[in-house]
């Protein structure tokens, strides 16, 4: 029989809490420690969709990417969104449990997944983590050099079909591409890096129009795959390998992890 606690240190193992950036908040969010864990659900987001989802399923323990309190929040009401989910939450015995940049840090983490799920050898770090237990395996960011040049095109060809994406925003500061910028989420903080490290494409999430404008004038390549795309298919796979320490918890995938995004 696992506990929430139990889940917490499966977690943790694998990807400590130190792990994650200064604005960050990772770990539990919602819940009870010593609480009996039967019914994982897995998502992106805890939206209100995913709360009434694990609801119905009768989920014990809700484990998102994306933290659900940033910031500590003055008030717990039914007057904003954050409030409505807390008190979801509580009222139904539901406790939430965030990793976040600590699980894109850590080795075999998203960062490094993202990789290989692309099929690229296993890149460079774009930066090391300072806590990093095993120096130049844990940290955001990765760096690919390829064997030879690829056109763009094929590049945004490869992506969409290894990440099942139907459009990208691109950015084409080059057309053949030899090293490779990596960084799931939102990664434009780390455009100086990977152009200082001589990337000529960078593949992220979350592009704001003047890095782009910046960038393209600095010959550097965009593809800008979406915070959503770039993290959700991601997260499931890592959450595959982590998953096999919960014993006979029994882990379900959310119906209700969509990307708030539309495409028309």
């Amino acid at each position: 029989m696992k506990k929430v606690k139990d889940i917490i240190k499966i977690m943790e193992d694998f990807a400590p809490a130190n792990l994650k950036e200064d604005f960050d908040n990772v770990g539990l969010m919602v819940g009870n420690k010593e609480a009996v864990v039967k019914k994982i659900l897995l998502a992106l987001d805890c939206t209100l969709e995913v709360i009434e989802e694990a609801k119905r399923k009768n989920i014990d323990l809700i484990i998102t990417h994306h933290p659900l309190i940033f910031k500590k929040p003055s008030s717990i009401t039914t007057d904003s969104l954050l409030g409505k989910k807390i008190i979801e939450l509580i009222k139904n015995d539901i406790s939430l449990y965030s990793s976040h940049t600590n699980l894109d840090s850590a080795e075999r983490g998203l960062n490094e997944t993202i990789v290989k799920i692309l099929g690229f050898e296993k890149g460079e770090l774009l930066e090391i983590n300072k806590n990093s237990r095993n120096d130049k395996s844990e940290g955001l960011g990765r760096l690919v050099t390829l064997e030879e040049d690829i056109r763009i095109e094929e590049l945004i060809s490869h992506i969409k079909e290894k990440l099942n994406i139907e459009a990208v925003k691109v950015v084409i500061g080059k057309e053949k591409i030899r090293k490779i910028a990596i960084i799931n989420g939102s990664g434009s903080s780390f455009f100086y890096i990977a152009h200082n490290k001589g990337a000529d494409c960078i593949i992220t999430g979350d592009t704001t129009y003047h890095y782009a404008s910046d960038y393209k004038e600095m010959g550097i390549s965009i593809i800008d795959i979406g915070h959503f795309s770039s993290e959700w298919i991601v997260f499931q796979e890592v959450m595959k390998e982590i998953q096999e320490n919960f014993g006979e918890v029994e882990v379900l995938i959310s119906n209700k992890s969509i990307d708030p995004y539309i495409f028309l």
